[in-house]
């Protein structure tokens, strides 16, 4: 036998050798993949599927129409607990074929997931009861069955259902994942993260969320990628109109409704150190945020003592930094109200930019540079306001320095808010109004000064507060003081704060008395 013809039988025998085993592990994966699937999935969840292909020379995994759900649901129950999913296809790409043989694990290097939609039920109505639950119901299971490096998820939905009045706690719709460089670990699984990742890209259109029976919030779009995060279309609503939410109240508390067209968080850095979380950022950027507080004075009040806002940032358990938060073309609006027959007092600060720098929580800090606060408005939609606020978060005296100015305000601008809380309206205009307070915890001491034109005041009846009160009227003109001859008027000021009040209740008194000292 020549040489060639040697060579010739060496290379069939080796093809059909190749061939032979190909057909045999072929034949040995597949009927070895249900056993992993179904016989040997020490899960959790049984998962079911319509159809598996498996392809040895690409080493690709695909399946079709897999149903996911829990192993242990009680018999004979009308409701529904755990996780359950559909899933439309997977792909696995590149599989160990010697751990799947000898291992029962298809570990590979990525997997996709095609139009997953998951629905969890939750016998109460709080999202994560656990950290750990993610670890020990999601991941954990997941890793015994599939080890991957990369997670690739298309057009996916998650819903979270509380059990107990059977709502949606959490909606997320079209949601797209990349998750790259995954690392899970002994070590890994017992933080709070249970795993490492290098690069990740999360995006989804639609997001509802009910973190309590009094509001809901809702995400047009997210979209985020590494150190970069954006949410389009925010809005935190009430759960009630107004007087129903009153009714629900035990103690006087404001009512929020907040919108935000957009917001973009920079050069995020977050995680868990040693179980404790943290969350550092460049930058926030806010564009048109649009803000109503409400608060109705029907309910009793809440005599617990409100912290200031430096008590209140160092008392976050958590590290907490961002360099510059900015609020820009937004609108805040305040409504105070005695009862639901006269309307709300109403303040408006529209056309209203702020910026923060040193924004940070005091935990784990010995030192801390000031956190300073400009902002600009157009109060009550006519007249420019300026306002610089400062105080340090370590300041355990709650130290803070605000002043501010006001210009060419006519004051019956205030009567949507004077006349239904306060029985009165005014005329006239505050050519110019600063004010400098240096305060803390317990008082404040400063300045203030005036110039105005032209100033009286009206009274109304209390029992027809549509009636002027004519006497009472006359009296009042002719103690205030109506005009400063274009001369800068001042008043020293030094008030006592009531602790039952808020920072801005502690503000709206000095100015108050820095008022009523020049103008009577």
């Amino acid at each position: 036998m020549s040489n060639y013809k040697k060579i010739a039988i060496g290379i069939i025998s080796v093809v059909f050798f190749v061939i032979v085993l190909n057909f045999g592990l072929n034949f040995w994966i597949k009927k070895q993949l249900p056993k992993v699937i179904h016989e040997k999935n020490n899960t959790a969840y049984n998962i079911h599927y319509e159809k598996i292909e498996v392809s040895l020379w690409s080493r690709n995994i695909y399946a079709e129409t897999l149903l996911i759900h829990p192993k242990n649901q009680p018999k004979n129950s009308p409701k529904k607990t755990g996780i359950y999913s559909k899933i439309a296809s997977i792909t696995i790409k590149h599989f160990n074929i010697w751990d799947l043989v000898f291992r029962d694990i298809i570990k590979a290097e990525s997997i996709t997931i095609n139009k997953s939609k998951v629905i969890l039920y939750k016998k109460n109505n709080t999202l994560i009861n656990n950290s750990k639950s993610i670890r020990t119901e999601i991941v954990e299971p997941f890793q015994k069955i599939v080890a991957v490096s990369n997670i690739y998820l298309n057009d996916g939905s998650l819903d979270v259902v509380g059990l107990q009045n059977n709502k949606p706690l959490l909606n997320i719709k079209n949601i797209i994942l990349k998750l790259e460089g995954i690392l899970v670990t002994d070590a890994t699984l017992k933080e709070k993260i249970p795993m490492q990742y290098k690069r990740y890209v999360l995006v989804c259109d639609s997001l509802y969320y009910k973190p309590n029976a009094f509001y809901h919030i809702t995400i047009g779009k997210i979209s985020t990628e590494n150190k970069f995060l954006k949410i389009q279309n925010f809005a935190m609503l009430p759960e009630y109109d107004r007087r129903n939410f009153v009714a629900k109240l035990e103690k006087e508390k404001d009512i929020y409704t907040l919108k935000l067209d957009s917001a973009s968080i920079s050069k995020t850095d977050w995680g868990f150190k040693k179980d404790r979380f943290f969350f550092n950022a460049n930058s926030v950027v806010m564009h048109h945020f649009d803000g109503n507080i409400y608060r109705n004075k029907m309910p009793k009040d809440d005599l617990s003592k409100k912290q200031l806002y430096n008590s209140l940032l160092r008392k976050i358990k958590f590290p907490l930094k961002i360099d510059t938060l900015q609020i820009l073309k937004s609108k805040l609006v305040y409504e105070e109200e005695i009862d639901f027959t006269k309307g709300p007092g109403v303040l408006n600060f529209d056309q209203f930019n702020l910026q923060a720098t040193n924004l940070q929580s005091g935990f784990g800090l010995k030192k801390a540079a000031d956190l300073k606060i400009k902002v600009n408005c157009l109060f009550m939609k006519t007249s420019p306001l300026n306002v610089d606020w400062s105080f340090n978060v370590l300041d355990l005296k709650d130290s803070f320095h605000i002043q501010g100015t006001i210009a060419n305000f006519d004051v019956a601008a205030l009567e949507r808010f004077t006349q239904p809380y306060m029985n009165t309206s005014f005329t006239g205009t505050f050519d110019k109004y600063h004010f400098n307070f240096y305060g803390n915890d317990t008082n404040v001491t400063g300045n203030a000064s005036l110039v105005y034109d032209d100033l009286k005041v009206k009274l109304y009846q209390k029992k027809h507060p549509e009636k002027e009160a004519k006497l009472k009227t006359a009296i009042a003109n002719l103690i205030l003081k109506n005009d400063s001859d274009e001369k800068s008027k001042k008043a020293a000021v030094e008030i006592e704060r009531i602790p039952e009040k808020s920072f801005y209740n502690f503000l709206w008194r000095s100015i108050a008395e820095s008022l009523k000292k020049i103008l009577i």
